[in-house]
């Protein structure tokens, strides 16, 4: 199962992370969003594992709880979709110069 945590400290690295998840089972992957230009995280995240009995455990065990400093929001993360907002400053990527006058 794919989970989605948001609110977390920008020290907090992947491995702080991984070991958070770890008690309450196996953890396959930890991924902290990070910017492009800086390299800093965005303060979110996903962690992936593989059971998802286990993975439930670890949403309800770490939802709301302190990490570092800030509390995280731990939930089953959503799929992208594909209507997102974006592009050049305009919600659905139109260009400001295309906009009808």
């Amino acid at each position: 199962m794919d989970i989605y945590v948001g609110g977390l400290s920008y020290g907090v690295t992947e491995e702080d992370l991984k070991r958070a998840f770890e008690g309450f089972g196996k953890v396959e992957s930890v991924n902290i969003i990070k910017d492009r230009l800086t390299g800093k995280s965005k303060g979110f995240g996903f962690v992936q594992m593989p059971i998802n009995e286990e993975a439930q455990a670890a949403i309800e065990g770490l939802n709301g709880k302190e990490l570092k400093g800030r509390t995280m929001t731990v939930n089953k993360a959503r799929p992208r979709s594909d209507d997102r907002q974006g592009g050049r400053g305009r919600p659905g990527g139109r260009p400001w110069s295309d906009r009808p006058r």
